[in-house]
């Protein structure tokens, strides 16, 4: 049977369907098509944020729950966040195309910079530094004191992961990926090792805020407090990394993200008190109860919200990294590009931040 040929109405009909096919695909892709590439983002864009729910990354909590990055962003950026117990795997999230952006710490930072050749991301801001301890139970007063003995970490290969297994070297006793040597490493989410802790089955755990007071609270005590050993007391223990897919086709929207990075550091230095209590919160929608206030405030005095990366620290945990044989050695050229950055803090009348 012949077909009847398309009316005008049925062609007009046919490129609408197509027209609202293709719009709908764009917005659908969000950070890979929906703007005008390096010129800006003129169309629908999604940003895939990551950040994980605690103390350290308090500037990321308080920008999503007070919705200070959904205000930089505008109407025409889209933000989706995922969170994430430790470094390695938001990294493999901006390997896959999951991620856009995220708040993270040095060592994953530096692994991704590795592993991709310097292709794939970029710090564009830092967000705190300090905030992490080795908690050990009583009795423990020593380094040797921990041979034999089991210590937790957030992650193989994260930031307290190498920061433990290189102090432990200094101090002559050795460990190894598997969890042998001296002192055995155990690699474990963070709220296990609250649960661990508990039953006797570690040790202590070299891990960050909420973690130190929750140990401490649970009967452990600070063998190390890790800002005692880097100058000024400062070291880098979360940044702010941009997929370089997504800031070459989104540039104008990396920098709207770096302002909610710099107003959200405002707020929660101006504002502590609304700050904790945005932070006790947003976890609570989280994990289905809020941190426990107390423990925000008991962890506060630990950490600085700052947005120098203190790119020093990075390259000095990177030496770490690679004594203990978690890596190889790496180029760090090209991994910061803080002209987003500055752009922010110079329009507003504060200090740019230098790189060495």
């Amino acid at each position: 049977m012949r077909r009847p040929p398309y009316t005008r109405t049925g062609r007009l009909a046919a490129i609408a369907v197509i027209t609202a096919a293709m719009l709908g695909a764009t917005a659908a892709c969000g950070g890979d098509d929906g703007g005008t590439g390096e010129g800006g983002s003129s169309g629908p864009v999604t940003l895939r944020l990551g950040y994980f729910p605690n103390i350290t990354h308090a500037p990321a909590v308080v920008g999503v729950e007070k919705g200070i990055f959904t205000e930089k962003l505008g109407s025409n950026v889209k933000l989706e966040t995922s969170t994430f117990n430790a470094g390695p795997a938001a990294i493999e999230a901006i390997f896959s195309g999951a991620l856009d952006a995220t708040y993270i710490g040095p060592n994953p930072t530096v692994n991704a910079h590795s592993k991709s050749k310097g292709e794939a991301v970029r710090v564009v801001s830092g967000a705190a530094s300090g905030g992490v301890a080795l908690v050990v139970k009583a009795g423990i007063n020593s380094a040797e004191d921990l041979r034999g003995k089991k210590i937790a970490t957030p992650q193989l290969g994260n930031t307290q992961d190498v920061a433990i297994r290189y102090w432990l070297k200094e101090k002559g006793l050795s460990t190894n990926k598997e969890g042998g040597g001296d002192v055995s490493i155990v690699p474990q989410e963070n709220a296990q090792t609250v649960e661990t802790f508990g039953s006797g089955a570690i040790d202590g755990a070299w891990v960050p805020e909420p973690f130190v007071s929750r140990l401490v609270n649970a009967g452990g005590k600070v063998l190390i407090d890790e800002r005692d050993l880097w100058p000024d007391k400062k070291f880098v223990i979360t940044n702010l990394i941009v997929s370089t897919k997504f800031a070459k086709a989104h540039p104008d929207v990396v920098k709207r993200l770096v302002e909610g990075q710099v107003a959200a550091n405002d707020f929660v230095n101006t504002k502590p008190d609304e700050a904790q209590q945005a932070i006790s919160e947003h976890i609570g929608k989280i994990t289905g109860k809020p941190l426990d206030l107390k423990l925000i405030k008991q962890a506060w005095p630990t950490l600085q919200f700052l947005n120098d990366p203190i790119e020093s620290s990075l390259k000095t945990g990177l030496d770490h990294a690679v004594a203990v044989g978690l890596t190889e050695p790496v180029d760090l050229k090209g991994l910061y590009d803080l002209s987003y950055l500055n752009e922010v803090l110079k329009a507003q009348g504060k200090a740019e931040v230098p790189l060495t």
